[in-house]
């Protein structure tokens, strides 16, 4: 599958037909309290799209056109501050969904930190369908309550711990995350630059390097490559992102 630029060389999304049948994230997604009949009415509404790495899904603001899920790659979800720096709010990976906003407008901005594939589904189109196929209303308001738990630990996260603390919640969370959709708890992937990790978590980036070093020199943590975090003392690591 190929990737679409424009005559200025940027990066826009390319649309091809939804194949459900060969969904590697069909069970952690939306579609798994489908059964065939609702899933091919699904499927009817929707289309894959494939982005580049640093391409806009949406920005904050825009009309909320869309709601989507990730089936492959990792999208970064934030907000611009008046100053002009951007606050990281969270990191999706395939399974997550993208886009719900309770307003006609995207509360946040959206771009694709990998090479990202997505369903995407019309809003409208999609709302019409919660009548005649409650389950899948239900399974949003699900994603909807886990985006709401996510946001209070994230501000336990930045308000009460320390960088050590907080870089071990994070790597333990998306460990969890992970394993919950059948991948492998570790290694960790972080495909998301340092920088990025330093403002999801509130920290410099050279508190963030300093404390990987740490953790890596003590044992805590192995790092094959830029991208990946092995988690070679996991009970260590728990302790510490409890504060003990």
């Amino acid at each position: 599958m190929g990737i679409v630029t424009s005559a200025m060389g940027v990066p826009v999304p390319m649309a091809i037909e939804s194949h459900c049948d060969e969904c590697a994230i069909r069970e952690a997604s939306i579609c798994e309290v489908l059964d065939a009949a609702q899933l091919a009415r699904l499927r009817g509404i929707s289309t894959v799209v494939t982005y580049a790495p640093n391409a806009p899904l949406f920005e904050e603001g825009s009309e909320a056109q869309h709601v989507s899920n990730v089936i492959e790659g990792t999208v970064t979800l934030y907000k611009l501050l008046p100053d002009g720096r951007r606050q990281i709010l969270g990191f999706l990976y395939p399974g997550d969904f993208v886009g719900l906003a309770l307003d006609p407008t995207y509360g946040c901005s959206a771009e694709a930190t990998t090479v990202v594939r997505m369903c995407r589904f019309p809003r409208e189109r999609l709302e019409k369908m919660f009548k005649d196929l409650p389950a899948l209303e239900h399974r949003l308001l699900e994603i909807a309550g886990n985006e709401i738990k996510a946001a209070q630990e994230q501000m336990l996260l930045l308000g009460r711990k320390t960088a050590r603390e907080r870089l071990a919640s994070f790597l333990l969370v998306l460990s969890r995350r992970a394993a919950a959709r059948g991948r492998p708890a570790s290694p960790v992937d972080l495909p998301m630059r340092r920088s990025d990790i330093g403002d999801y978590l509130g920290l410099t980036i050279e508190t963030v390097s300093r404390t990987f070093t740490q953790f890596k020199k003590a044992g805590l943590i192995g790092l094959p490559n830029q991208s990946q975090v092995t988690l070679l003392q996991r009970e260590i690591l728990e302790t510490i992102a409890e504060g003990n």
